[in-house]
């Protein structure tokens, strides 16, 4: 075959086990071999609307198998996926289409009146339906899929072209396009295949979102690499991830502490067969241990992980032979990748002394879309990314992450920037200044509290604030609460002290 990249998967497996169940939804499996007839249909059809290579293919959309196909499909073609984040309002997904340049969106009936909105808005030029009826502008997903030709697409495609963009918001407000190449996936996927021991007989459970690379690239893609089902659930609902887990036997899967939390909580968690579940991984957000030991006493051992969208996710994991004994840690590098912890000099930080995580390999980016000066700046001697994230190594090797040098915020699992948010609240007429900061909370961990200035003369509410933020932010991103004060505290170079509003307004 000439095409070497991810597109190419699908017909690969059926060489080998064409009839072996891929993924299962709702109340549908579809076949390796289904998987790949759907697939090069919608590769033929996306030619059709004029994709070729080098070309963007959107997606928005909550869980749905459309996600892997059109990643599939996108890679036969030599074209490139961009899934956006379904809980983004119109001017943020207009934002990712336009600077993506995306010429195709697909998405959900659902995402509509955003999707809609958003493509006008941008000039994606094309649209196709996911799960509802066609309008004038947009044909219907499965009608696409249906009348397109089966005839097999063999494109040349290389490890070094660009398979996907993802977009994760940056410090400086705006969301940069994260380009991850095929050969980038490949290693990002191999990692946990290596690291996990998967098996090609896993049931892969994915509840956590598609358009984040630990759904798609740790769990999704190395579950079908090895010819095991992934099984997708449109979202998390913890009574019927319990009752998924056991009807179906699920042996794999991903989640945020919150969800993990939420699992272990619900009545039914005590009568809910667990026996099936081998690999059990955490990430996202720093793990509780009353988490892990609410898993440990039903026989589970968790996985921790760490790493970002640049890395593909994976840069560090803690096995669960390892868990009992490096508690508290996000483990060693997994196995195709190097992670160094370094001093304020650049040097490496001693055995117990913090530094910042930088993390090299050929699973991480290739670079921004579009952004040289920021892919520059985000790497270390040309090598090394810099995570912005602070790390300790203990004599082992083993990193904890204990502190963020970039001030995101997570919450829930999702990344929030304050950065963003605080140049939205300052289009606010009557704000004259604002800083975001993380706070923590019993079922999210941690969520966003918003310190505020007024111009002279004028008040303004926190549903005011709150309100407007709605408008033009994702709900999760929006601060859960409003300081006011007469002055934001700042250093001598004008920097907003940051720490000094968590240690006063963290309760």
């Amino acid at each position: 075959m000439l095409n070497e990249g991810v597109g190419s998967w699908p017909y690969r497996r059926v060489r080998l086990e064409a009839e072996k169940t891929a993924i299962a939804f709702r109340e549908e499996r579809w076949t390796y071999v289904r998987l790949d007839d759907r697939v090069t249909r919608l590769a033929h059809a996306l030619r059709g609307l004029g994709v070729g290579r080098g070309d963007r293919v959107a997606l928005l959309s909550a869980n749905h198998p459309a996600y892997l196909e059109a990643l599939f499909a996108s890679g036969l073609l030599g074209a490139v996926f961009v899934p956006l984040n379904a809980r983004l309002t119109v001017p943020e997904v207009a934002f990712c289409l336009e600077d993506s340049g995306a010429s195709v969106l697909i998405h959900s009936a659902e995402t509509a009146e955003v999707a809609v909105a958003a493509a006008e808005r941008a000039g994606t030029r094309q649209r196709v339906v996911v799960g509802g009826a066609s309008d004038a502008g947009a044909p219907d997903y499965e009608a696409v899929i249906a009348g397109a030709d089966t005839a097999r697409i063999d494109e040349r495609v290389t490890h070094d072209d660009p398979c996907f963009i993802m977009y994760t918001s940056g410090t400086t407000g705006r969301p940069k396009g994260v380009v991850l190449t095929h050969g980038n996936i490949v290693f990002a996927v191999l990692n946990p295949v290596i690291d996990l021991d998967l098996a090609g007989d896993e049931v892969a459970l994915v509840c956590a979102p598609l358009f984040h690379t630990a759904a798609l690239d740790f769990v999704s893609l190395p579950t079908l690499l090895k010819g095991g089902t992934v099984r997708i659930e449109e979202g998390f609902d913890a009574e019927r991830v319990l009752d998924v887990i056991e009807r179906e036997g699920v042996t794999y899967m991903f989640g945020v502490p919150t969800m993990y939390d939420a699992l272990s909580a619900h009545p039914d968690w005590e009568s809910t067969d667990l026996s099936s579940l081998r690999r059990v991984v955490v990430a996202a957000a720093p793990v509780p241990r009353r988490t892990l030991r609410a898993y440990a006493d039903r026989g589970i051992r968790m996985c921790q992980g760490y790493g970002l969208t640049e890395t593909g996710p994976g840069a560090l994991i803690l096995t669960p032979g390892n868990v009992e004994r490096k508690l508290g840690t996000a483990g060693v590098p997994h196995f195709f990748t190097d992670v160094r912890v370094v001093d304020s000099a650049g040097g490496p930080a001693g055995v117990g002394e913090r530094g910042e995580i930088q993390i090299s390999g050929p699973n991480v980016m290739k670079e921004y879309w579009r952004r040289p000066e920021a892919t520059a700046e985000a790497f270390a001697d040309g090598r090394w990314f810099r995570s912005g994230d602070v790390g300790v190594a203990d004599e082992d090797g083993f990193v904890a992450v204990v502190d963020r040098t970039k001030d995101m915020i997570i919450s829930g699992g999702e990344n929030i920037y304050p950065a963003e948010v605080e140049s939205v609240l300052l289009d606010l007429p009557g704000i004259a200044g604002c800083a975001v900061f993380g706070v923590p909370d019993e079922k999210w961990g941690e969520v966003g509290r918003a310190a505020v200035t007024f111009v002279d003369g004028v008040s303004l509410s926190e549903e005011d604030m709150a309100g407007f933020l709605r408008e033009r932010l994702a709900k999760y991103k929006i601060p859960k609460s409003f300081v006011v004060l007469d002055e934001i505290p700042r250093n001598a170079s004008g920097k907003i002290r940051k720490n000094e509003l968590r240690d006063k307004y963290a309760d």
